[in-house]
């Protein structure tokens, strides 16, 4: 995949050279928002509320794309939230774990802020439906310009080319990367000089620059205005990109490449459409085709059709990031996870997240048909995140950086006032696909909550159960027969005795001459270093306590951490064929005692017997593991 084209400096691996970050970060971090001039505009003018194409809404629609960029994109995202990392990672599930942490000391806000942080990365799995579809599909539509004796085409070679992405996702993207910087580069100048030859003609677009123009829209407009906002909001979608990719690429080389290319090229482009439209209103049906000469349309088409597909690819790649997350914070079951590099861990493939995106990605090209019935759609998870993500910041610079004062208070009651109307204007298409991302992140939340839910229940359950290990040890008789080699036992549980040693003890009658007892936590860090993973405490010569520590971005490679780890840290010799993993699997019965709804348990059940192994997750050789199962009532 393409959001870790580098490795975190902080933690002592190689880092690209900052002009290859640079480009690489044009590549991913840029590619949602920098194909929205192929539909904001087109939404406005064109749209199911189309506005009247004369100098007051040109001039009004524009003002408001120029302030709104400028204040959600330039000003909140990357000059405020990207302050908020997480030892250099963003993303929501970051976020949400700094506040943890700065929220220690108050339940109810924690409470609060998880709830928000879990379903704005619940919101994510709609856009990342929506974003492949209108993109590819915005682009292909230029072929009604270009070539109108193809347009009933249209959704056919959409359809071709988005299932072509998919398949093509198990191969990985490393070889695909180094050109797809160079390919956004070329389009965002394109951009620049299509806008610039446009903007000549009617220099009197300029005026836009100022918010009165915006404000004497709205003012003139009143509910037209507003529902106008709808499209508007579409220039700012992928603006989430530039805070979660942070940790791939670093806060500076993301800053520089929109300071100093994506954000000029985006409003030169934006005025050059407003210009042409001042000149010529019909070009309304889709003023980004019409900004160039006539035998430019082609080209255009084949090049946005190629940006679009980066585009596309950096929502695919990180749905696969957020979904890796959840897991290793407990809010989704373990799903197989492929590496598709060996040089950069971020790389990776998940099939049922890419075959369950793929299925959303086509439903929604068939069920809409075109750009404009998917721009209904469009924009309520956008907007409903854009506003979580803003109060969460609220809640972190409040209580951890120190902000306070009128100031401070009055800043983001103007970043909510803002999130807040665009999210309204957008929740008026609800019932006209609107219901869509909002359905898809209900289905989401509601997944992650009742897997943490019912992860929380089953382990104190277990854990209620569960033989104190000192008493157990205390107990251990030596003429229990022991047997060469080392058994390593992964539980949850570091003070009780897995179920798996009690069933072994059980039924086979023997221990090996040293035990391990493993447990794998994942910590509010990103990244933990290899070599600092492991913590061991020996209990007996022949009994140790072993602690492996991952980050949440982590790959929870156990024998892995267990060879970096030195002797003296394990307290024994790490003999990789001389040892067996013990692992138990609990089969979840739902029942009629307290816990969750019985829908919920039934729910949590499916997903324990759909989750990938926990062999499987932990990368353990298959030929030297031994699985002992359970039942267990919640």
């Amino acid at each position: 995949m393409l959001l870790a084209q580098s490795a975190n400096v902080a933690h002592g691996a190689p880092r690209s050279s900052f002009g290859l970050l640079l480009l690489s970060a044009i590549g991913v971090v840029f590619g949602d928002i920098g194909t929205s001039p192929l539909y904001a505009m087109k939404e406005a003018f064109a749209g199911p509320h189309p506005l009247p194409v004369d100098r007051m809404h040109v001039l009004g629609v524009l003002s408001l794309i120029f302030w709104t960029v400028l204040l959600v994109v330039s000003v909140k995202y990357v000059a405020i939230i990207m302050r908020a990392d997480n030892e250099g990672e963003g993303s929501s599930f970051a976020l949400l774990a700094l506040l943890q942490k700065a929220l220690a000391g108050n339940p109810a806000m924690t409470v609060l802020a998880g709830t928000l942080g879990v379903f704005a990365a619940a919101l994510f799995y709609g856009d990342s439906a929506i974003t492949p579809a209108i993109s590819v599909l915005s682009a292909v539509e230029g072929l009604q310009v270009a070539a109108p004796h193809l347009a009933p085409w249209t959704v056919p070679i959409a359809i071709v080319i988005l299932v072509a992405l998919f398949a093509l996702q198990s191969k990985g993207s490393a070889t695909l990367g180094s050109v797809f910087g160079i390919i956004m580069v070329i389009w965002f100048v394109v951009l620049a000089v299509l806008g610039i030859s446009n903007i000549g003609r009617a220099t009197g677009v300029l005026a836009a620059l100022s918010p009165h123009y915006a404000l004497a829209f709205l003012a003139h407009d009143g509910w037209i205005g507003f529902l106008a906002l709808g499209s508007v909001v579409l220039s700012v979608t992928g603006a989430e990109a530039l805070y979660a990719d942070m940790g791939h690429f670093g806060r500076t080389p993301i800053r520089l490449a929109w300071y100093m290319l994506v954000w000029p090229a985006l409003m030169l482009n934006y005025f050059g459409q407003g210009a042409l439209l001042l000149s010529n209103p019909e070009a309304a049906v889709n003023p980004f085709f019409f900004l160039g000469p006539s035998w430019s349309a082609m080209p255009m088409v084949v090049l946005a059709t190629l940006a679009t597909i980066i585009a596309s690819q950096a929502v695919i790649s990180g749905a696969f990031s957020v979904t890796r997350q959840a897991i290793q914070l407990g809010y989704l079951p373990r799903m197989s996870i492929i590496h598709t590099s060996e040089k950069e861990r971020g790389q990776i493939y998940m099939p049922f997240v890419n075959w369950a995106l793929m299925l959303a990605v086509v439903a929604l090209v068939l069920g809409f048909g075109s750009s404009t019935n998917l721009a209904s759609a469009y924009g309520v998870a956008v907007t409903g995140t854009m506003l979580i993500t803003t109060t969460l910041v609220a809640l972190l610079a409040f209580n951890h950086w120190g902000w306070n004062g009128k100031f401070a208070i009055g800043f983001f009651v103007v970043l909510l006032a803002v999130d807040a109307a665009y999210f309204l204007a957008t929740a008026t298409k609800i019932t006209h696909g609107g219901w869509f991302p909002l359905a898809a992140g209900v289905l989401a939340f509601t997944l992650m909550t009742t897997w943490k839910m019912g992860r929380n229940l089953l382990q104190a359950k277990l854990r209620a159960s569960a033989l104190p290990l000192q008493q157990f040890l205390e107990t251990l008789s030596a003429r229990i027969t022991r047997v060469p080699g080392t058994a390593i036992f992964l539980t949850t549980d570091p003070d009780g005795v897995p179920l798996a040693m009690l069933h072994n003890l059980k039924h086979n009658h023997v221990l090996h001459e040293r035990v391990v007892l493993m447990t794998v936590k994942v910590t509010e860090r990103p990244r933990v270093p290899i070599g600092e993973r492991i913590v061991s405490e020996k209990l007996r010569d022949d009994v140790f306590r072993v602690t492996m520590s991952c980050g949440f971005m982590d790959d929870p490679d156990v024998p892995k951490a267990l060879a970096n780890a030195k002797r003296t840290d394990l307290g024994f010799d790490y003999e990789p064929l001389r040892i067996s993993y013990f692992l138990t699997r609990e089969t979840v019965v739902p029942s009629a005692e307290p816990g969750m709804a019985p829908w919920r348990e039934e729910l949590f059940a499916f997903l324990m017997r759909s989750a990938t192994t926990t062999a499987d997750f932990f990368h353990l050789p298959l030929n030297r593991v031994v699985e002992l199962g359970g039942h267990v009532e919640i």
